[in-house]
């Protein structure tokens, strides 16, 4: 069964967008599979609870945050990766987000509740910050200790337990 398709809407099928498509349909084929993703998730599933963290471009995360989140879904494709993905499945995971926004917006938060629930992960929660006039540290010390309690209530985090993954 194939698992992909793409919809090209444009009048010109030889056009730019058109050739793109055809690199891009050449070039997929879980070529990416030598990069460092595994090893990344193999480390991830050590923990119960997982925190992903961006910055809210345009409505949606981060570029390197997608690209993490749609890999996941080889964990769903490839046989020899089935076992792990079924690890996620139980996981708590929470959003730290930054914006120009006073509130989280529910797009945004709609990506990732979807996403986990899609997975079988429990969603735990946002942690927003408004930075529209920069990072106020003062300004979030209540949201941060609400937030960090509520990780806390659904397992353990401090010392060890919290790992910053670049």
């Amino acid at each position: 069964m194939r698992t992909t398709i793409a919809l090209f809407a444009s009048s010109r099928r030889h056009g730019n967008t058109g050739r793109l498509m055809d690199q891009v349909a050449s070039d997929y084929e879980y070529r990416n599979r030598g990069d460092d993703f595994e090893t990344l998730i193999g480390r991830v599933l050590g923990f119960e609870q997982i925190v992903f963290a961006s910055p809210v471009y345009w409505y949606s995360m981060s570029l390197p945050m997608k690209v993490f989140i749609d890999r996941i879904s080889d964990l769903l494709d490839l046989e020899d990766l089935l076992e792990q993905g079924r690890r996620l499945r139980g996981k708590t995971a929470f959003v730290v987000r930054t914006s120009i926004c006073e509130a989280a917006a529910p797009e945004f938060v709609g990506t990732f509740s979807e996403t986990f629930g899609y997975l079988g992960m429990c969603f735990g929660g946002v942690l927003h910050a408004n930075c529209q006039n920069g990072y106020e540290p003062g300004n979030y010390q209540r949201d941060i200790r609400e937030f960090v309690a509520r990780v806390a209530s659904a397992g353990h985090i401090g010392g060890r337990n919290v790992q910053q993954l670049r």
